[in-house]
């Protein structure tokens, strides 16, 4: 389960060694987390990393097919974990020291900032491949998040960037040896940590408004 770690003014929270799919109680560990750091005082801001082969390889789609009476409420809850992450007020930086794929990705995306390998893993949004469509909630952080170009060929042609031609393609901010994703994502926070927490809050709240009004609602558009 996802663990919390606090750094001077940076909070890592490590996201799990497994696949880090979005299991229920995975969600709420997050949120938990979440809590914690929204209720630390001073400069604050958050990285978030995984150890092993993955960062995260989204939904817990088997969780979803033993209980797929709860789809909506699931999506909901996906939604919303993407949603307080987006508007999350302290600048937040992701750590992709290996693969991130789907709603994986789209958690990567929820983010300010973005530092991934550059030698190994994929960044990779596979539901043309694999016939789910994203979304209406979706659609609008990760084409909020991305250029239109970008999002396009993203979406539509469930394209694997590596770390270089993610960083070229500005998805990611940064790509950094292996070693070197970890400390780079917290230097990076530590460098924003400063900025006013209601500030930062309201600017999120407000440029990401659409997004966030779908993200946000209780019965989703699925």
């Amino acid at each position: 389960m996802p663990t919390l770690e606090r750094h001077d003014e940076v909070f890592v929270l490590d996201i799990g060694d497994g696949e880090n799919r979005f299991h229920p109680d995975w969600i709420a560990s997050v949120h938990a987390a979440l809590d914690e750091a929204e209720k630390a005082e001073g400069p604050r801001a958050l990285v978030t990393a995984a150890t092993g082969k993955f960062y995260s390889n989204g939904l817990d789609l088997e969780w979803l097919m033993a209980n797929g009476d709860r789809y909506k409420e699931y999506v909901a809850s996906v939604h919303r974990l993407f949603g307080r992450l987006l508007a999350l007020p302290m600048p937040t930086v992701a750590a992709l020291q290996g693969h991130t794929f789907a709603a994986g990705a789209m958690f990567s995306l929820a983010h300010d900032l973005r530092v991934m390998r550059a030698d190994r893993g994929f960044w990779c949004l596979p539901e043309a491949d694999i016939n789910i469509p994203f979304t209406p909630a979706m659609s609008a952080l990760i084409q909020a998040r991305l250029a239109p170009q970008t999002a396009h060929e993203a979406m539509v042609t469930a394209r694997r960037y590596g770390g270089e031609d993610a960083a070229k393609s500005a998805i990611v901010d940064r790509a950094v040896s292996e070693e070197e994703v970890r400390p780079t994502a917290i230097e990076l926070a530590r460098s924003l940590a400063g900025k006013d927490a209601t500030t930062l809050g309201t600017i999120k709240d407000r440029m990401y408004a659409p997004a966030l009004e779908l993200l946000r609602q209780e019965e989703p558009v699925i």
